[in-house]
């Protein structure tokens, strides 16, 4: 049984990554930017020359591995994990190349009852190396299955967060199709996360898939691809949070829509769907622009 105190104690240290642009720029073409290759605008994403990060880069660098499954004594059981939201913060451009100090810690641990599971939020503070200024903040919410319970003889347990706001039911302001390449996560994978799941068919089907799946991290940075495209003007500084809840796999190959609603001057709420399965896999979006005039 997952134990509340160590869980919530757990840190993962001070972890360094350095990165180059050829680093920055694996990750956009990870996403399918870069498909039009005489586009300006994703030229400027895929091409060292006035080259420029995505926001959703910060999820992906200097990440602590898979800690839960290396504490065998937090007790979790790490075979019924699941990668339930995602959110970025920039407080300030990312840079396209350079050296950044990862801080992670457990933020909030949610008994849900027993069989029901627990959640559990991980944050992730990016910090300049040489001046430990923070750069941007990355927070998953994990949704432990096997879990649930270890709250139910007195133990402690955190209050649930707020929920994300609801996804609006009105006709979206605008949309936004994205064909996602057969060989996406191939190219996702070479960012960081390795799992098998994601390319080995084998390990899919013992996963209960028919096929390979996509990375969840992978659907979440091709919307903010969209947001980038659709509602800042192709300038990813433009953009400076972006929240969603990964509701359903994704499989390469499909094609992806972006439904998106302002919500305020510089707010918008957003979803993504699978056309080909008509199936939500990105609920609960929401997203914030700089304002670049302040």
């Amino acid at each position: 049984m997952i134990d509340y105190e160590k869980t919530l104690a757990w840190r993962s240290g001070d972890v360094r990554h350095s990165y180059t642009a050829k680093d920055t720029i694996l990750y956009a073409l990870g996403l399918g930017v870069g498909r039009n290759p005489l586009d300006p605008a994703q030229l400027r994403l895929t091409y060292e020359k006035d080259l420029q990060a995505l926001p959703t880069l910060a999820a992906v660098l200097a990440s602590p591995g898979f800690w839960m499954k290396e504490r065998t004594d937090l007790g979790i059981d790490y075979l019924k994990l699941v990668h339930g939201e995602q959110s970025v913060t920039v407080h300030e451009p990312l840079p396209c190349a350079g050296t950044l100090i990862g801080r992670s810690r457990v933020l909030r641990l949610v008994d849900k009852g027993e069989g029901k599971g627990a959640l559990m939020h991980v944050e992730k503070s990016l910090h300049d190396e040489s001046t430990d200024r923070l750069v941007a903040v990355a927070e998953q919410v994990l949704f432990l299955r096997g879990d649930g319970g270890f709250s139910k003889d007195g133990g402690r347990t955190d209050p649930p967060a707020s929920p994300l706001p609801a996804t609006p039911t009105s006709a979206p302001d605008l949309t936004w199709e994205w064909p996602i390449r057969p060989d996406a996560a191939l190219l996702y994978r070479l960012s960081g996360d390795l799992n098998p799941l994601h390319v080995d068919p084998h390990v899919a089907a013992r996963a209960g898939f028919a096929r390979p799946i996509l990375h969840g991290l992978a659907t979440f940075g091709m919307a903010c691809y969209g947001l980038v495209h659709k509602v800042c003007d192709d300038d990813p500084k433009q953009l400076a949070s972006i929240r969603a809840r990964l509701t359903a796999p994704v499989f390469p190959g499909e094609t992806l829509r972006v439904d998106l609603w302002r919500t305020g001057d510089r707010d918008w709420a957003f979803r993504a769907v699978v056309l080909e399965r008509d199936v939500q896999v990105l609920g609960n979006g929401c997203a914030s622009l700089r304002d670049l005039a302040a």
